[in-house]
């Protein structure tokens, strides 16, 4: 179940080098390229998985609560 989108960006005289090169990093950013590359650059047992994903969970919850209290003044 491979992703085979592949990312093109034609240069042209027009747009330039830069402008191409820029646009390319944001192609791969928004087709997630990117995040896969980091993803598989190290093998991390589903348990650590897990332990990640649940407090990066927690750490989303702390913060929301955070930002509810800080405006009242009781």
């Amino acid at each position: 179940m491979a992703n085979t989108t592949n990312v093109k960006v034609v240069v042209d005289e027009k747009s330039g080098v830069e402008r191409s090169i820029r646009k390319f990093k944001r192609l791969c950013e928004s087709f997630g390229v990117v995040k896969e590359y980091r993803k598989r650059q190290e093998y991390k047992k589903p348990s650590i998985k897990l332990k990640e994903k649940l407090a990066a969970a927690e750490k989303r919850r702390k913060k929301t609560a955070g930002k509810g209290r800080r405006g009242s003044k009781i």
